[in-house]
């Protein structure tokens, strides 16, 4: 029987074999031997023991009494030779000291599966303020998700099963029994839920924000040049798009094919990165009318401007020259920018893509007709492969549908 004994200066642990058992076997390895192991998971050196037994000592029911932990700034700070780690134990002391915080099913150290995990012996710290502290709460679940006793049988018995289906039949389907108790065991019903409701708010209220300030602007900021509708489209290019986690601006790369003979900058205005470090580019025009589609028809279908043409093709020849730099841009970009990207990320051109936000929905002063619409789309539809053309009018729409979608 254990129990943590709190004391002035620290914590002690209290030890008792079970009744009608003899502890004179841990006298004996304190004295013959280096250290003892208490209850599978506590090593004790006999300078640890703080009432050594008298020379007649009667070990049924004799108690022992270890210092376990010192009091340090508001943590116990627990020795990392008694949880046989590399690292020293801080703990807050507010947290209720008990085995079952220190070990797992099947006795399985839960400190010592962390420290197997750190490439440092700096000290475990556990709740408090202290930096780098993991939070009390984290810890109680951690705790808590430990694989039990049935958990590791049925782990167990899949994995014997995977191996030894392909040469034996009749066998029992554990794999798909332990996947069946996992989906159980993190059901909703078994984990804290989220409160939907609130983030779905949230959501709304920040698409709301983006589509009235682009209402806004389309209203009232006709002179504004292309560098500010960029710089206002820049303030949430990740929101509108949240596959990407970073925006680059003003990206040189090198254009071996204009002039043979020697290598040509060209300019990205604006660069997008996704989570895995590829890279696509996004064109930010003004929103003129009649920038989409010429008023005059060409056998009777509409065709694009010479506007939209032109971004179209100043889009294809920066996907151009990026997949023709190759390894080579890749290795150049991410040294360049390695100080704006998560540690470790390599940019990759990997089929790059663009995006162009351009004209109105509108053609002299009024709205596309059916059968512009239908051309248009067309037109966009050719390009799908390679990149997404949107309107500004184009793109509230997907803001409000995407806000009557979350409820607003």
């Amino acid at each position: 029987m254990l129990k943590f004994q709190i004391t002035v200066t620290g914590v002690e642990l209290e030890y008792e074999g079970d009744l009608g058992t003899d502890n004179k076997w841990v006298w004996d390895e304190l004295t013959t031997k280096k250290n003892t192991r208490i209850s599978r998971i506590f090593s004790f050196r006999l300078g640890d023991l703080l009432n050594p037994p008298t020379p007649n000592q009667d070990f049924e029911g004799y108690e022992y009494r270890f210092q376990f932990g010192t009091f340090d700034d508001g943590y116990v700070k627990i020795p990392a030779r008694v949880l046989n780690i590399k690292n020293d134990l801080l703990i807050s002391r507010d947290v209720t000291l008990k085995r079952s915080i220190f070990v797992a099913e099947r006795n399985v150290s839960i400190f010592g599966r962390l420290s197997a995990l750190l490439e440092h012996s700096d000290p475990i710290v556990i709740g408090g303020t202290r930096p780098g502290a993991i939070p009390r709460d984290v810890f109680e679940e951690l705790v808590k998700k430990f694989p039990n006793t049935y958990e590791l049988d049925h782990y167990a018995d899949a994995r014997v099963q995977t191996i030894l289906s392909q040469y034996l039949d009749g066998m029992k389907d554990a794999r798909g029994r332990y996947e069946s108790y996992l989906n159980k065991k993190t059901s909703l019903s078994k984990v804290t839920k989220l409160d939907l409701d609130a983030l779905k708010k949230l959501e709304i209220e920040k698409y709301a924000l983006i589509r009235d300030l682009i209402d806004d602007a389309l209203k009232t900021k006709k002179d504004w040049s292309e560098g500010e509708w960029q710089q206002l489209m820049l303030s949430f290019l990740l929101l509108l798009f949240p596959k990407y986690i970073k925006v680059l601006e003003n990206i040189t790369i090198h254009d071996y094919y204009s002039d043979p003979t020697k290598k040509t900058d060209r300019y990205i205005d604006i660069a997008l990165i996704d989570a895995s470090g590829n890279l696509d580019v996004i064109e930010v025009k003004k929103p003129f009318d009649d920038k989409i589609l010429r008023k005059s028809l060409y056998r009777s279908n509409s065709i694009p401007t010479s506007e939209l043409s032109g971004s179209i093709m100043q889009a294809e020849k920066y996907l151009f020259h990026l997949s023709k730099w190759g390894v080579k841009g890749e290795n150049t970009l991410t040294t360049k920018y390695a100080n704006e990207l998560p540690t470790g990320m390599k940019i990759r051109i990997s089929n790059p893509k663009a995006i162009i936000i351009v004209g109105r929905d509108q053609i002299g002063g009024t709205n596309m007709t059916d059968s512009q619409l239908l051309d248009f789309e067309i037109i966009k539809r050719k390009y799908a492969n390679m990149m997404d053309i949107i309107t500004y009018d184009d793109l509230l729409r997907r803001l409000n549908n995407t806000i009557t979608a979350l409820g607003g």
